[in-house]
């Protein structure tokens, strides 16, 4: 006869095998490939991919669909972190491709997709469960390639307090020396918010996030 504790410990570990083979998440950071665009505002998609990478232990290096790819488990589920090397104006093309290859029929319940937001003050967050592209081009152009805006999206604010006359010459700037001070805080809280859509959902994420 079998002990309760171990019955409950087999189910708990075929219940994280369950979620391990049928769940998978495809997290795509927005920016623009090559050492020119590192550390500029534009890539904070891509400096979050490599935040969530390094507390994960995965290496984001892999070459697929045209596309800077490492997969591993976060909070259980079997996800892959993405760094679209399209240039931002194609990142759809990359992610269309990784999504037909990976065979992910409910796009809106896997693809979560980070970008910055020059209409959200500096350090704000906003998760949505779908959503126009709101005049940025990347997710402009993975709407146009999927057909549907109904994806996950984290949104990073990156507006100044002072007006902007110059929006693209904005984003493609580095980061002031005190939003740097507070960019890895902004990264942790980001990383824990795709943290909790992949452990609670995208609508208890949101109340706790927005």
């Amino acid at each position: 006869m079998r002990h309760p504790v171990y019955e409950w410990k087999v189910g708990s570990f075929q219940s994280a095998i369950f979620n391990w083979q049928s769940a998978m998440y495809l997290i795509v950071g927005l920016g623009n490939p090559g050492s020119e665009y590192e550390g500029t505002r534009h890539n904070v998609g891509f400096l979050l991919i490599d935040k969530l990478a390094a507390d994960a232990g995965v290496t984001v290096k892999r070459r697929e669909c045209h596309s800077l790819v490492g997969s591993g488990a976060i909070e259980g589920r079997r996800s892959k972190l993405v760094k679209p090397q399209t240039f931002m104006n194609l990142s759809g093309e990359a992610v269309a491709c990784l999504i037909a290859k990976d065979e992910l029929a409910e796009a809106g319940k896997s693809l979560i997709v980070v970008s910055d937001d020059l209409a959200l003050p500096f350090g704000t967050i906003r998760l949505r469960a779908r959503g126009s592209a709101g005049g940025h081009n990347g997710l402009k152009s993975i709407i146009a390639a999927l057909g549907t805006n109904e994806f996950i999206r984290l949104r990073i604010g990156i507006q100044p307090e002072h007006p902007v006359s110059d929006a693209r010459k904005f984003v493609l700037d580095e980061f002031a020396a005190v939003e740097r001070r507070a960019l890895k805080e902004i990264l942790e809280r980001s990383a824990e918010a795709v943290r909790s859509v992949l452990r609670d959902g995208i609508a208890k994420a949101m109340s706790l996030y927005n």
